[in-house]
């Protein structure tokens, strides 16, 4: 069902743009995926957008924080993983090596979170669900489908990540290794090999939708940089890789029919 009321510990349960120019890129999200919105005041002159589809919350977005923009944070995707508890799930992370960016938190009455820095520079964000679950639709075109680790030490993110989150890992093909939380494959680590060295260490999300092609044509013509593809994965669906106009990277993926 594409619908969820709750995501497991451990799963991929929320996406959120932090960007230059919120205005715009409500404008660019909702021409291409067919999301729509709903703005909440955050302060004078300050509001936090929500997406939906098909009146269920898929994602969010914010303009940048003045100490991202101090630090040049350029726009980019957050990803929060589902835990039981923040407070736990970062004392757990500075045990095994991470950084806390932000201390675990409460945001208002929907949940608990915290900001952490894997030990090879990759930010992830954990979230203790109390009001507000996270995307509450899953599995279709316009939703988050999975997540890549892009860094230069696989084996010490895999570490990291199975000891905070239990995750698990298959040998795939040149190297990937897919992750699994529990039974569910839910993102991968690709091999370091095929990654740009100038590139900070980072997670990227992937975007599913019914035709890869055609989405990327039109996110090109809204103004979006086509960074990589669209390409075959053999076997296993059509992707490509785009920087939104302010910036942001995401990939989209459309999966073949199952044989």
């Amino acid at each position: 069902m594409p619908n969820v009321d709750t995501h497991s510990n451990g799963s991929f349960s929320w996406i959120e743009l932090g960007t230059s120019d919120q205005n715009a890129a409500k404008d660019f999200y909702t021409a291409l995926f067919g999301w729509t919105f709903e703005d909440s005041p955050m302060g004078p002159d300050d509001f936090y957008t929500m997406f939906q589809l098909e009146g269920r919350n898929c994602g969010a977005a914010y303009t940048l924080r003045p100490q991202e923009t101090s630090m040049d944070v350029p726009p980019h995707w957050n990803l929060y993983v589902s835990v039981a508890s923040a407070d736990e799930t970062a004392k757990k992370a500075e045990e095994a090596g991470g950084k806390l960016l932000a201390p675990p938190f409460d945001v208002y009455s929907f949940g608990r979170m915290a900001v952490i820095q894997d030990p090879t520079g990759a930010v992830i964000e954990i979230w203790e669900a109390k009001d507000h679950i996270g995307a509450g639709i899953v599995g279709q075109s316009g939703t988050l489908c999975w997540a890549d680790l892009s860094t230069p030490d696989a084996a010490t993110g895999s570490k990291f990540y199975t000891e905070v989150f239990g995750w698990t890992y298959t040998a795939g093909k040149d190297d990937y290794r897919h992750i699994k939380n529990g039974e569910e494959f839910i993102g991968g680590i690709p091999p370091a090999a095929y990654r740009d060295p100038n590139m900070p260490p980072h997670w990227m999300i992937y975007i599913a939708v019914d035709d890869c092609d055609a989405s990327t044509a039109k996110a090109r013509d809204l103004g979006a940089n086509i960074c990589m593809g669209p390409m075959t994965i053999e076997k296993t669906g059509r992707m490509s890789v785009l920087a939104d106009p302010q910036g942001a990277v995401l990939a989209l993926f459309q999966p073949f029919p199952r044989e």
